[in-house]
This record gives structure tokens, sequence and C-alpha cells, in this order.
């Protein structure tokens, strides 16, 4: 199993970001062929220090292995979301483990 987990600062000077991103991951992404699980939402507040709150979207996919999870880094619907997207976001943090 391989996690791919992305973590998206919405551009601020649309406060319709964080919802336009969470459509398009699930119109462009979800549907990927090797994409085990798909969750993506936004970040819900918390009252722990430990969780970061700075954030507005949260993608989460899993996949069976490395090479499904490098297959769809070049799949052309994940280059179409990221062509559409990417507008939405001021940065973007990955992180990856299996």
């Amino acid at each position: 199993m391989f996690s791919h987990v992305v973590i998206f600062w919405t551009d601020p000077a649309n406060p319709n970001a964080a919802n336009e991103l969470v459509a398009g991951g699930k119109k462009y992404l979800a549907p990927i062929p090797g994409v085990l699980q798909f969750h993506m939402g936004k970040m819900v507040g918390s009252h722990r220090p430990v969780v970061d709150q700075t954030y507005q979207v949260a993608l989460n996919l899993v996949f069976p292995d490395k090479r499904a999870q490098d297959d769809y880094q070049v799949h052309p619907e994940h280059l179409k979301f990221v062509d559409q997207c990417k507008k939405l976001w001021t940065k973007v943090t990955v992180y990856d483990f299996a």
C-alpha cells in the first residue's frame, strides 16, 4: 500500500477556492485507475495545538503500490487537474509513504 497526501493552501483572494479545489479533485482525480481510496476535503478546526490549521484543503489517496502512484502522476486527468486548478492554490506540500 502506498499513501499520497497533498496539503493545499488556497488563494485568499478567491473565497470559493477551497470548494472549487475539492470539486476539481472529485472530477479529475477520483476516477483515475489505480486509486484505491480517494478522500479530499476542507480543513477541520481543532482545539489541539498539535493539529496544523494553516491549510485549507487536504487530499489523501491510497494506491496499491508506488508504481500505481507514479502512473497516476503522469495520467492525463491528473495533468488536467493541475492545469485547471493550480490557480486555486498558493502553496502545496506532499507527503508520500508506504
